[in-house]
């Protein structure tokens, strides 16, 4: 049964979600048994049209969309992969195919045949691999903070150990300490967002994270990303020290139908950033345009 949240007031989880400003639009939660996994669905209804399903960054909730999701002028959907947020674990790792299959099932059991599809960071993966997976499900591609996988241009090697941990997840002052060298933009002086966003961030399972890691290890789209016809939006932050801004220009550039946003701020720009990313996804996502 689906449950009413809204940002700004007490959400689902009887917690006090952090907002910007308070926002009548409400999101839904409810929990679904997809393909052997109990996953966490949520969905914000408003607005006509495809929804738009989003994937979140490694180790990451959907609580931490919430915020984009309320925003934006179009239905939403996004869920917790096993072992991350509220789903359970996966005892099985799994590979990117079979998360892009697992999507097209939470798709099915929601009675939703077409949808825009966007991938925030390592979901920018999974979003790229149900474009090319489902090309007929797929009519609009968001791409943002991403890259084409593990061949890439790198970031810097510490900026790579502090990522292959969850610990900044497990712990708030290590997060603090650390939020500023891999999140880069407002966060290297901005303490209060850096001490707000660690407030909101749910840890995952070492399950979960770990199979995250192992589902992108040995992928990569550069060598067909060509053959992504959907219209796709790329956007970037100018300082993003996980992400090199030469990725998101190699997106652009291989994707046939591909277009370049930059924004000025780091990895976590759709969130620092917000209303401007919320525009122009609405502005790309209206039919209407070309």
């Amino acid at each position: 049964m689906w449950q009413r949240a809204s940002y700004g007031t007490v959400c689902c989880t009887g917690h006090l979600c952090a907002g910007v400003e308070s926002i009548t639009r409400t999101l839904r939660e409810q929990y679904l048994d997809v393909a052997g996994h109990r996953l966490r669905i949520v969905a914000g209804l408003t607005g006509d049209g495809p929804p738009l399903l989003i994937f979140n960054g490694i180790g990451a909730s959907a609580g931490l969309l919430r915020p984009l999701m309320l925003r934006l002028n179009v239905t939403c959907i996004t869920f917790d992969l096993p072992g991350v947020g509220a789903s359970r674990p996966s005892l099985v790792p799994r590979r990117m195919r079979h998360l892009a299959r697992l999507a097209a099932q939470v798709l099915d059991t929601l009675g939703i045949r077409e949808c825009h599809v966007m991938g925030v960071s390592w979901g920018g993966g999974l979003a790229q691999q149900f474009a090319r997976q489902y090309p007929r499900r797929t009519q609009r591609l968001i791409l943002a903070a991403t890259s084409t996988g593990q061949v890439m241009v790198p970031p810097r090697p510490s900026v790579i150990l502090r990522m292959a941990t969850p610990l900044r997840y497990l712990s708030a002052g290590h997060f603090v300490n650390i939020a500023g060298e891999i999140y880069g933009g407002d966060f290297r002086h901005d303490a209060a967002r850096v001490k707000e966003h660690a407030r909101h961030m749910t840890p995952p399972s070492i399950t979960g994270y770990l199979g995250q890691l192992y589902t992108l290890t040995g992928w990569t789209s550069l060598f067909w990303l060509h053959e992504i016809k959907a219209p796709a939006l790329v956007m970037a932050g100018t300082d993003d020290p996980i992400i090199p801004m030469a990725n998101a220009r190699i997106l652009a550039q291989r994707l046939p139908n591909g277009r370049l946003n930059t924004y000025d701020c780091g990895h976590l720009f759709i969130l620092t950033r917000l209303d401007q990313v919320a525009r122009d996804i609405d502005a790309f996502l209206d039919t209407r345009t070309v």
